[in-house]
């Protein structure tokens, strides 16, 4: 299915966001836009939908299948305004989630239970938005593969992340309930070529939508308990997003591309593309569902 524009899709398309959960990618160049889409169909996803510039090619087999909208979302938060879009079109309480292209989203257990399995049991614990943290992920040999992405030889930190608490401007600078500031991966580790408000890891990728809900700046939204970690009583899913996105960004870039002649060091190991490797590496948290 094929639309024109953002607008067509919010019009036309309403069947798709009937009923979720709806897979959202929006690609910023063509590098693996067909392995994402793969990836996140292979999840469960009622739909994904595949936002691109109208120049932009799929392969037979994914565009006999994908939905997609011409639309050219380029320029770093230029996804903002087409979720807020997409929210403002589907029903409420349909859960949403979005990407980019060359990002791959993993849940605990996620080889054996589809996501939408996993967002019934989030649901059941009231939870409305769900934490994901995009972990930096890298090709090994940068000589064979300037670009950065090579799925078949991928690698990510196993340390290096912290988190600090989230300020609130509006209690006189006091930390927010239950809402941290996370960090780590290439953003940390190359932080002097990474804009100040971009070094955050943390992403509230998959949510519910709302009358009236808004994702802003920083990847958050205006409904503030969106944007906890955690319920107050106990720990809550999350997930995480293995993302090349910053890897090409500091490649493309003639500032920092020249000063990194591998992303590798002591602390980088293999990709497993399986989800108990990021659960052992702390990189996502089970909650109560086993």
């Amino acid at each position: 299915m094929h639309y024109t524009s953002l607008q067509d899709f919010c019009t036309r398309g309403a069947a798709h966001l009937a009923k979720g959960p709806v897979a959202l990618i929006f690609a910023e160049d063509e590098v693996e836009l067909d392995t994402t889409w793969r990836h996140h169909a292979s999840l469960g996803f009622k739909a994904v939908v595949a936002l691109m510039p109208p120049g932009f090619s799929l392969p037979a087999d994914v565009a006999k299948r994908a939905v997609r909208v011409d639309h050219d979302g380029s320029g770093g938060t230029g996804h903002i305004d087409a979720v807020n879009r997409i929210i403002a079109a589907a029903p409420p309480g349909t859960w949403l989630y979005y990407c980019f292209n060359a990002e791959y989203l993993f849940y605990p257990f996620c080889e054996t239970r589809s996501i939408g399995e996993m967002l019934s049991f989030h649901t059941e614990e009231r939870r409305d938005a769900m934490l994901t943290y995009v972990v930096d992920v890298y090709a090994g040999d940068l000589d064979t593969h300037p670009g950065a992405v090579a799925l078949e030889d991928v690698w990510l930190d196993k340390s290096g992340y912290y988190a600090l608490a989230r300020p609130d401007p509006a209690n006189y600078g006091h930390p927010k309930d239950r809402q941290l500031d996370f960090f780590g991966g290439l953003r940390w580790r190359y932080e002097e070529h990474i804009p100040a408000p971009r070094r955050t890891i943390d992403r509230i990728a998959i949510f519910r939508t709302k009358r009236g809900l808004e994702l802003r700046q920083g990847n958050v939204f205006s409904d503030e308990e969106y944007n906890t970690y955690a319920c107050p009583w106990h720990n809550n899913l999350t997930a995480a997003i293995a993302s090349f996105r910053t890897a090409k960004a500091l490649k493309r870039n003639p500032g920092s591309t020249f000063d990194i002649p591998t992303f590798k060091w002591h602390n980088s190991v293999p990709f497993e593309w399986h989800s108990r490797q990021l659960l052992d590496l702390g990189l996502m948290e089970p909650g109560q569902w086993f």
